[in-house]
Formats: structure tokens, sequence, C-alpha cells
């Protein structure tokens, strides 16, 4: 299984590989999901929300998205199309 850094910053996938942006991992792997947030990287919060498990941490994530975009999505929303985050099985990450 992937780290949550990794997780978090995965752009994409290449096989059974995630491809992981080096350089957000090394300047906000250590932010929380509610930092992240703020922070307005939206994606990113989504991602470690999803990692964590934790229903706090989504409703978080979209009780600052829904501010920044004036929506009003909810839990029960198609929230992985929206951000494109799969929660997939992955054992190797490649950092750029």
């Amino acid at each position: 299984m992937l780290s949550r850094e990794d997780f978090v910053f995965t752009i994409g996938y290449d096989g059974p590989q995630a491809v992981v942006d080096g350089q957000a991992k090394r300047r906000d792997g250590v932010l929380s999901t509610r930092e992240l947030a703020e922070k307005g990287l939206f994606r990113a919060a989504y991602s470690s929300a999803i990692y964590s498990g934790n229903p706090a941490e989504l409703e978080t994530v979209l009780e600052y998205y829904n501010k920044a975009a004036g929506t009003s999505y909810t839990p029960s929303s198609s929230l992985d199309r929206l951000f494109g985050v799969f929660p997939i099985e992955v054992k190797r990450a490649i950092v750029l």
C-alpha cells in the first residue's frame, strides 16, 4: 500500500505504479487534511480524507470546498468523480 503522502499527491498511474508529484509531496506532505483544504489544495485534501477513512475529515474538505466554490456538495455526492480520486490498491510509486 502507498504511504499517505504518496497517495495524497498521486497525479496518475503508469500501469501498476502510482505517479507522484514529488515537489508537492516535499512542500505539503506534512500538512493535515484541514491544512491542505485551507490552502485550497482540495484534491490533495480529499485524497487525505479518503486515506484516513475518517468521515469528519471528509466533511471538513467539503466545508472548505463548498465555501470556496459556492457549491453545496454533501458526503453522498459523487466526490470521487469531482476530484478524480479513486482509492485503488497500488504497491509502488514513481516520484517525479
